[in-house]
């Protein structure tokens, strides 16, 4: 039986003391055992940035891509091979910034893929700089005179994107962030996962006793309905998206490979890739 040690290696994380992608990290793990996943069945791809480190924390696949590419590697790769749980990481600047285009596609493509973004509203790796998801007057080494820019909202983003499953987790709350991850792990489709992980070395604002005082667990509010879209862009824009749970999923959607035409149902990567003459001449003309 595969248990969350079974997912762990022996590179040591060099995140600051009190970070919350340990917890992240941590989730993660439990998820991917609690789903009964093995190891060699994972696949983590992350990005750039302190949560771009990740994908070596975790004994699995794993690729460490460049800044705001993780998604396109991810997609890739679960398109080679349709039998791997493919999970991408990055964080606020890595997802809203460089990547955001990249994001905005992944979703309405509902590739069966999972996105984990470590949310901590600053550029930590850097240094302390204003990132997409500092709130206005947000002061940093960038923006001494406080951010003018109103931040991205994440949430918002995905369910106008399209999202088949969006949903918000907090690193102090590992047990919702398992379950969380889980449901995103046997979610047919993108599954995006938004993460309050506190900067604990430059973002004095956000913190965790921050988060503890004005977030709201949809787990709390009465009656919740998590496959209705409009009840769900409802309670975001009133919580100003300080909330945290699975705020919609639709699981009727079909997943993208199962719209593509003549996707078959071997793997690519167990696939004889080779090619006669006659068969590249034939697909040659169709082209010509």
């Amino acid at each position: 039986m595969v248990t969350f040690k079974d997912f762990r290696n022996n590179v040591k994380p060099n995140w600051c003391p009190g970070c919350g992608d340990f917890s992240v990290q941590t989730a993660i793990q439990r998820a991917a055992a609690n789903v009964g996943i093995q190891p060699h069945d994972l696949a983590v791809i992350s990005g750039i940035g302190c949560s771009g480190r990740i994908s070596g924390y975790i004994h699995s696949y794993g690729f460490h891509g460049i800044h705001g590419r993780a998604l396109p590697i991810a997609q890739g790769l679960k398109m080679a091979n349709k039998d791997l749980h493919v999970i991408a990481s990055g964080g606020d600047g890595d997802g809203f910034a460089i990547g955001m285009g990249h994001t905005i596609h992944s979703i309405r493509r509902n590739i069966d893929i999972t996105y984990v973004v470590m949310d901590n509203q600053i550029y930590g790796l850097t240094k302390g700089q204003t990132s997409p998801r500092s709130a206005e007057g947000f002061k940093t080494k960038s923006t001494p005179g406080g951010a003018i820019e109103p931040s991205v909202q994440p949430l918002e983003l995905a369910l106008t994107s399209g999202a088949t499953f969006v949903a918000q987790g907090f690193s102090s709350d590992i047990k919702e962030l398992t379950a969380i991850i889980e449901a995103g792990i046997n979610h047919k489709g993108f599954s995006f996962i938004n993460v309050f992980s506190p900067c604990v070395t430059y973002n004095k604002v956000n913190t965790y006793d921050w988060f503890k005082e004005h977030l709201t667990k949809l787990s709390t509010v009465e009656g919740y309905d998590s496959t209705n879209r409009e009840e769900a862009m409802k309670v975001v824009m009133e919580t100003e998206g300080l909330v945290t749970g699975i705020i919609y999923q639709d699981e009727n959607a079909p997943s993208y490979q199962e719209q593509v035409p003549g996707y078959a149902p071997t793997p690519l990567v167990d696939q004889n890739l080779k090619m006669s003459e006659q068969e590249f001449n034939a697909l040659l003309q169709d082209f010509m």
